[in-house]
C-alpha cells in the first residue's frame, strides 16, 4: 500500500521560509525518484521539484529554481522540500509523490494515490 503523509506548511509572510517533510510508505522507495506537486485554489495540480533516487540530481519547476531545496533521506523514506523567499504565488496545498520525468521529460507523479497535502499560506 502506498502512502505519503505531508507536514511542516503554515501561514508566513512573505520573504518568510517553511521546510516541508514527507513520510512516504512505498515499496523500492530508494528506487524512485521522488517529487513535490503542489495544487494553488482553482487550479491543476504542477510540478515544484524532483530529486533523483540517491539525491544525486534535482530538478525544479523554473517557478521556484533558486528559491526551493528538494532533499531526501533513503534511511528513513523521507522526502524535504525547504522553501525560502516564500511570495503570494507560492500558497498552495502540497504534496509529494514519487515522480517520474527527466530535464527534458516533463516531471509527473508516478502513482495516483495522494495524501492530505500541507497548506502553505504567504500573505504580502
Amino acid at each position: 500500500q502506498v502512502q505519503f503523509l505531508e507536514s511542516g506548511g503554515g501561514a508566513v509572510q512573505a520573504g518568510g521560509s517553511l521546510r516541508l517533510s514527507c513520510a512516504a510508505s512505498m515499496p523500492d522507495f530508494n528506487s524512485y525518484a521522488m517529487g513535490w506537486f503542489r495544487q494553488a485554489p482553482g487550479k491543476d495540480r504542477e510540478f515544484v521539484a524532483a530529486v533523483s533516487w540517491n539525491g544525486g540530481a534535482t530538478f525544479y519547476a523554473d517557478s521556484v529554481k533558486g528559491r526551493f531545496t528538494i532533499s531526501r533521506d533513503n534511511a528513513k523514506n523521507m522526502v524535504y522540500l525547504q522553501m525560502s523567499d516564500l511570495g503570494p504565488e507560492d500558497t498552495a496545498v502540497y504534496y509529494c509523490n514519487a515522480a517520474s520525468g527527466s530535464s527534458k521529460m516533463p516531471w509527473g507523479p508516478e502513482y495516483n494515490t495522494w495524501g492530505q497535502g500541507t497548506q502553505v499560506t504567504v500573505s504580502s
